[in-house]
């Protein structure tokens, strides 16, 4: 979709979710035609013309001041990530030909800096989500059931968001797998706004919502939502539940990569179960198999 086309999905979107009691305006009795604000509504809460803001909604307004987008984004009640969508969508960079999609890779100091973190998962992604790169950890921790050396090819590289909504065995690995779903097409949809003219992402999300209902019904609801550290909750089949915190380390330049990293609590069962899972997953370790299938019946 062209980002004037975005720009009008995500403000029908927002204003359908908001009904006129919502932000203080009178209910008057009597069928209503849309479930949410009028256009007419919303443009008297932001203090914006009803032709200035049907333009905006329908594509037609080529510039739009930083005053009017706030103003409609506090009638909207965007969050901040909510608000920078909208100005990435309202304002997108100049049209210009695409590269050709060129094959990204992890530099030789972020693979050195992976093999060094022993004891702690950690992988490079680039901003559509393939994984670049992964230390030993980091491989055992999320997909152990895939070929380790995945990320060195181009062509199998395995995506994090393919993953979750395409394979079984990623998407039984969280606790919460809807809050986590929802969290992903959230993010994709912040980088999407931020790069419209991205080829490779653009094939991403169309093959998603082809091959996946799950995805594309979030997709359509249009959440906008980033999230650089927090807590995520695992159910891994060798070394049962474990609760991880995680941070977002972007890398510096412009290619969007960025290294993420696992920790657990120090003493806690998770920080045991981690140790375990490095120590059942070292070159030459056999798993104690009773010990994994106890672990994740107790989840």
């Amino acid at each position: 979709m062209s980002a004037s086309s975005e720009l009008g999905d995500f403000l029908r979107n927002r204003r359908g979710d908001l009904r006129p009691e919502d932000v203080g305006l009178l209910r008057h009795t009597g069928r209503r035609r849309v479930p949410g604000l009028r256009r007419e509504e919303l443009a008297m809460l932001a203090g914006v013309s009803v032709t200035h803001y049907t333009r905006l909604e329908q594509g037609r307004a080529t510039t739009a001041s930083d005053s009017v987008l706030d103003a409609i984004a506090r009638a909207l009640r965007l969050t901040d990530d909510e608000t920078a969508h909208l100005k990435d969508l309202a304002r997108p960079a100049a049209s210009r030909r695409a590269p050709a999609p060129r094959a990204e890779y992890a530099s030789a100091s972020a693979r050195q800096l992976l093999s060094a973190m022993t004891a702690v998962p950690a992988l490079v992604l680039d901003r559509r989500n393939d994984i670049l790169a992964w230390n030993r950890l980091g491989h055992a921790l999320l997909a152990g059931h895939l070929d380790a050396k995945g990320p060195d090819s181009p062509s199998a590289r395995p995506n994090l968001t393919q993953l979750l909504f395409l394979d079984e065995n990623f998407r039984t690995l969280y606790a919460d797998w809807h809050e986590e779903a929802q969290l992903a097409v959230a993010s994709l949809r912040l980088v999407a706004g931020r790069h419209p003219d991205d080829r490779r992402l653009a094939e991403l999300v169309g093959q998603l919502v082809m091959r996946s209902p799950d995805f594309a019904s979030r997709w359509a609801r249009h959440p906008v939502r980033t999230c650089t550290s927090g807590v995520k909750h695992f159910r891994h089949p060798l070394v049962g539940a474990m609760e991880l915190a995680f941070e977002n380390l972007h890398i510096p330049g412009d290619s969007g990569q960025r290294m993420i990293a696992y920790s657990a609590e120090p003493g806690s069962p998770s920080d045991a179960a981690l140790r375990l899972l490095d120590s059942s997953t070292a070159p030459g370790a056999r798993v104690p198999e009773s010990m994994a299938e106890s672990e994740f019946r107790g989840v």
